[in-house]
């Protein structure tokens, strides 16, 4: 891959560069000091539901390795950590008791990060959902926000301001409807009318752990939560075609940026959904609940999509172009005619196609709707299938332009204006994928999956010559770093 857009972009001294990873998919230790069961590794031991049958039972084992990776972070720079915190860590059955062991895990890694000058970012929520909390319905059972509410106030009395911003939940369209629509995600459940109780259900457990924070912390404690935000394209201007293209924006964005930034659902999605739900789990003062004020929206970009209006076809499991792994089940509740067109390459190994520019749309979008939120990138980056090189690096070029051009485009859209402050890239180091295991590297730190070791990626010394200047550096500056 060659890139787009020049370097030498110049970066503002505040503006925060950080790096994310997510528990489930690191640490391991998935039965050591307490710890319960998440759906994931319920999930990902149900024989066909992850590739080659991996699961997150060592993953990075970064539980073992902290001391060294908070090291690293500090040799690469980092002005951030965005990691999330494991509710079965914390609260082995979502309910009831707290483990100790969690809380004292994660409070020392706060003190380490902040030893090496490192702000913590901290979210509460990357998809790792207690088992026995499925077992009693899962998102679509609306005491799961209750129960989110009393987790996220025993974790903001144990972090108290040693944390710099919290995060509510990561990603819900992927909790919801990946989760509960098309089942390629845990819990793996295949109930449209479900995965709409869920998108509920999650955005009031934004709403009530934001409330939870602040009323330990105080009014101004820092609160957002992260959006994985579509940029979708109609096909043509044709009103079929235009239609399809609201009708995702609908079910991909405005469920969620409507309740959580405007206080009210839009009225297209009842309408969209009419033949599956009348929304009635949407009770009285639920949106004033919903809507609290937001330090910052959490932007996580990868790549664009098409759509038309069609008939689309069956999954079988394989990657889609939706961007998504396909089921017989779609995720897209309530866009049953929308089609999903392959778009043109380059594609990362995830097979999603690289377009910068759909950050600077999206962002500027943004920007105008909200002028007075601020903007922070928290997850950007691709999976390549890097090697270990005979020099001992890892020379992941395509990476490395993916990042630079990217990174530029964070910079296009500041100069149009946009109050974007922080870029964190995806990911810290290679880590379980989800339902594709360990097959897909996203990491600027690569994972030797039999001994563990850690290897900084060209991409990762790239980033943190990034870091040190405050300038985009050349791509091809990355192999000499």
């Amino acid at each position: 891959m060659t890139t787009t857009r020049p370097s030498g972009r110049q970066f503002p001294a505040d503006f925060l560069w950080g790096s994310a990873t997510a528990s489930y998919q690191i640490e391991g230790a998935v039965d050591v000091d307490g710890r319960g069961p998440s759906i994931w590794d319920t999930f990902s031991r149900t024989p066909g539901k992850v590739l080659d049958g991996d699961t997150g039972d060592v993953a990075a084992d970064h539980y073992h390795r902290v001391p060294q990776d908070v090291a690293m972070m500090g040799d690469l720079g980092l002005q951030a950590y965005r990691f999330s915190i494991a509710w079965p860590r914390i609260q082995p059955t979502g309910s009831g008791e707290f483990n100790q062991a969690g809380l004292d895990f994660y409070s020392d890694l706060v003190d380490r990060l902040i030893a090496q000058g490192i702000d913590p970012y901290v979210t509460l929520y990357h998809w790792d959902l207690p088992q026995p909390l499925e077992d009693a319905g899962g998102w679509a059972n609306r005491e799961t926000a209750l129960r989110f509410a009393e987790y996220a106030r025993k974790v903001a009395e144990v972090l108290g301001d040693r944390v710099t911003m919290w995060t509510t939940l990561n990603e819900p369209w992927c909790s919801s409807f990946l989760g509960y629509a098309s089942g390629v995600h845990a819990p793996g459940v295949t109930d449209d009318e479900k995965a709409l109780r869920a998108v509920h259900h999650l955005n009031l457990a934004h709403g009530l752990a934001a409330r939870a924070i602040k009323d330990v912390l105080g009014e101004d404690t820092p609160v957002s939560i992260t959006l994985n935000l579509h940029v979708t394209r109609a096909a043509s201007e044709d009103p079929a075609d235009v239609e399809a293209k609201r009708r995702i924006d609908t079910i991909a964005n405005e469920v969620f940026i409507g309740p959580i930034l405007d206080g009210e659902y839009p009225k297209e999605v009842f309408a969209d959904t009419a033949e599956i739900t009348d929304w009635g789990f949407v009770l009285d003062g639920d949106l004033d609940l919903i809507k609290v004020p937001l330090a910052v929206l959490g932007v996580n970009y990868y790549s664009t999509g098409k759509v038309k209006h069609g008939t689309p076809p069956k999954g079988d499991g394989t990657p889609g172009p939706d961007g998504h792994r396909s089921s017989p089940n779609s995720p897209w509740v309530g866009a049953s005619q929308v089609e999903w067109l392959p778009l043109p390459g380059p594609h990362t190994a995830m097979g999603w196609n690289i377009e910068p520019e759909g950050l600077v749309e999206l962002l500027v979008e943004l920007h105008e709707r909200y002028p007075g939120l601020p903007l922070a990138i928290t997850e950007n980056g691709a999976a390549f299938y890097d090697t270990v090189s005979e020099d001992g690096r890892v020379h992941d070029a395509e990476r490395v332009a993916y990042l630079h051009d990217h990174i530029d485009a964070v910079g296009e859209a500041r100069d149009k204006g946009v109050d974007v402050r922080a870029y964190f890239v995806w990911s810290l180091m290679d880590n379980f994928e989800w339902a594709y295991g360990f097959d897909r590297r996203f990491g600027i730190v690569r994972v030797d999956y039999d001994t563990l070791e850690r290897t900084v990626k060209d991409s990762g010394h790239w980033y943190a010559e990034l870091i040190r200047t405050g300038t985009v550096p050349t791509p091809e500056s990355a192999a000499i770093l």
